[in-house]
């Protein structure tokens, strides 16, 4: 605790609590309907040429949205931040912090690329290559992130005609009442990004299209 408080520690202790503020905020927002990160999306560097380039692309900086991608830099330069000052505590002291920010950032950079990489695999997607978002309207799907009203948006979870699970933003239409989070709803119709849901008929709900709502064990 006394390497937190620490002057030489000062940087590590202010990205972790960045990235402590930075999580509740995310949290907050979920439970609102909505994902922050998702709402900033992921940065864009198509076309840009360079070492800078070059660099940003090694560490996978458009796998992840941009929100993700600012705690994973904060959380591990402040983790490995935190290594460097402990060993050099257990030796003699604490390094001068502008010293101890260097090597935490070449350590921060490679952890980064891993955990991007990672975190894209497991991150939902929108969109598929294989499948247009018009194509999820008439579909099936579970409330995850609700309850669906005609106010903030939630989501829901839609798998493709190809087997493959989306995420995607929808508000209830006009006139329905709220879906709760685990109800079965149709998706009926899109307004940009943004899909139009109402509860699904039973009927409809016992027939085939079923599957498309039982979700991944």
């Amino acid at each position: 605790m006394h390497l937190f408080l620490a002057p030489e520690c000062a940087p590590f202790a202010i990205a972790a609590m960045i990235l402590i503020g930075l999580t509740v905020i995310e949290i907050l927002s979920m439970l609102l309907g909505f994902s922050l990160s998702e709402l900033i999306g992921k940065p864009h560097f198509d076309g840009h040429a360079g070492v800078l380039a070059g660099l940003l692309s090694w560490i996978n900086i458009g796998g992840v949205p941009l929100l993700i991608l600012i705690m994973l830099l904060l959380g591990m330069f402040a983790i490995t931040g935190f290594a460097v000052q402990t060993v050099a505590d257990s030796i003699s002291a604490p390094l001068p912090a502008i010293v101890a920010a260097l090597p935490a950032t070449v350590l921060t950079i490679p952890l980064v690329r891993g955990s991007t990489r990672t975190i894209a695999r497991l991150i939902p997607r929108d969109e598929s290559y294989a499948v247009d978002t018009a194509d999820f309207v008439g579909r099936t799907g579970t409330v995850t992130i609700g309850p669906l009203d005609q106010g903030l948006p939630g989501r829901v979870s839609v798998k493709d005609a190809y087997g493959n699970w989306h995420q995607l933003r929808a508000s209830a239409a006009k006139g329905e009442n709220p879906l709760p989070i685990g109800a079965k709803v149709l998706l009926v119709d899109r307004k940009a990004d943004i899909f139009v849901a109402v509860s699904a008929p039973s009927d409809l709900m016992e027939s085939g299209d079923k599957s498309s709502t039982e979700q991944p064990s």
